[in-house]
Order: C-alpha cells, then structure tokens, then sequence
C-alpha cells in the first residue's frame, strides 16, 4: 500500500481524543517507509492544531468531508469545495419543511469559524470566530458545510428524511450518535476528495488503505482498495469495510499498518 488514509475521531483518536504512542509511532513509519500518510475528517481545519501536536504530522488533510483541502504546515486552505448560497437556502427550506424543530449551523469557507442560530447552542468547545445569527443570513455566502440539528431524533433515521427531501441538491451524511446532519456541496465527500490528491500523487486505488467508522467515511471505503474499520464502527461501516480491527481505543488503526508495512 502506498497511500494511507485515516479518519479521526472514533477511528485513529481515541474516546478521550488523543493519540497514543502506538499510533503515533505507526503514522510516523508510514512516511519514514516512503507512503504517504493523509488525515481525512469531517472536523473543519480549526480543529487540526490539536492533532498536528499530537501526532506531528504535518501534511495534508481533507477536512470537512472532504470540502476543504487543507496544508497543516502553513494553516493555509488550498483547495475548497463550498455550498452556492442558492442551494444553501434551497436546502435549509427543504429540510425545514419536512422537520420544523431542525436547527442550523455552518462551517464558514477559509478561515471563517462556527455560525449558528441561536436555537442550535454548541454542543462542543467553539474554537474560533463564532457569527449567532438567522440561517438566511448564515447561508448567505459560500460555506464548506451545514449542520442540521434535531436532539429527539435518531441519526439513521434523520439520515433518511433529510437525504429524500434534499435530493441531489447537496450531499448528507452524518458521524455521530446524536440527530445532527452534515451537508455538503453536491459530488462533495471524503472518497472524492481523496481519489483528486491520489491521482495527483499517482497512485490507484488498489494501493490506497482507508480507515473508518462512520456514514461520512462509507464512500472512502468504497473507494479505497483495503477497507478497515474499528471494531467500535457502525453497523454499516462494519458491513462494508474489507477488514475489521481493534477498536479506537485498542490502537486498532495501528496494528493494520504495522502489519501492512512488515508485509
């Protein structure tokens, strides 16, 4: 394998989201072995100088699903992939109709921060510039992603409901346990994304190992030539996924490329 590419939080992280020393240790032999070593997340880039600390790897990372291409040793985004505000209003509409107590939120493009109505709160540690603000005026410019947020529902379930009501208009997918939305520009995700810089690199996806364990990571397992999930991955990950390793918490992406790389 030449190209390794890994999610973050529930895949490499673990629950208290640090990197062990395995894990760091593992990354670190990927690029002394002459691979390449990418970091594929839904986090947006002001949520990277953490894990540029702890692992000290410092090349590129597809954030935001795969929106935004950003450099980790200069903090600069080279590449974006953002929501036309057109769609955006379409989209918030759509879903609004269908589920009326949904809340929005946005990742803004570049180096813009968290915006959010102020029915959606934060249910994480902002970081960055936060805009309060009604979506109108929150998707009225590009932005790398929407959040649509709904607390009494499951997320396989709003998954379903909001991806018939928006269509082909945006990609949606989610990654975590709670009822909370991440929307895309069309044709944007994490296996596109990574198939753009593997062909830049020259590589094919038979050479390519992805590591998952959520919905937002099934197309880059599709993709990929070696599929790996966390043995604590959803159900669908786990289906779809070539192989099963530890969980996050049991350094399991790290056990697949010690392997791998002894091979």
């Amino acid at each position: 394998m030449r190209l390794f590419a890994t999610d973050l939080d529930g895949t490499l992280l673990r629950s208290d989201l640090t990197v062990s020393d395995r894990s760091r240790r593992a990354l670190a032999a990927v690029e002394e072995a002459g691979r390449t070593l990418v970091l594929v997340t839904g986090r947006p880039p002001r949520w990277m100088p953490p894990v540029v600390e702890q692992t000290g790897h410092t090349g590129l990372a597809l954030c935001a699903n795969g929106a935004t291409v950003y450099d980790l040793a200069t903090e600069q985004v080279v590449q974006e992939h953002l929501i036309d505000p057109e769609v955006g209003a379409k989209v918030v509409v759509a879903i609004r109709e269908a589920l009326p107590e949904v809340s929005f939120a946005v990742e803004r493009g570049g180096a813009g921060g968290l915006g959010h109505e102020q029915a959606y709160g934060v249910p994480y540690a902002s970081k960055g510039d936060v805009l309060v603000a009604e979506v109108d005026e929150l998707v009225a410019e590009p932005v790398a992603k929407l959040l649509a947020r709904h607390d009494d529902m499951d997320p396989d379930e709003m998954l379903a409901r909001v991806r018939e009501v928006v269509g082909d208009l945006a990609e949606v997918t989610h990654s975590s346990a709670r009822g909370l939305m991440e929307i895309s520009a069309s044709g944007v995700s994490k296996a596109v994304a990574l198939s753009r810089l593997a062909d830049e690199l020259g590589v094919p996806a038979d050479d390519v190992v992805a590591f998952g364990d959520m919905p937002n990571d099934l197309p880059m397992l599709g993709w990929a030539g070696h599929a790996v999930a966390v043995a604590n991955a959803h159900p669908e990950v786990l289906a779809a996924a070539d192989e099963v390793t530890a969980t996050n918490d049991d350094d399991g992406v790290a056990r697949v490329i010690e392997r791998l790389l002894a091979g």
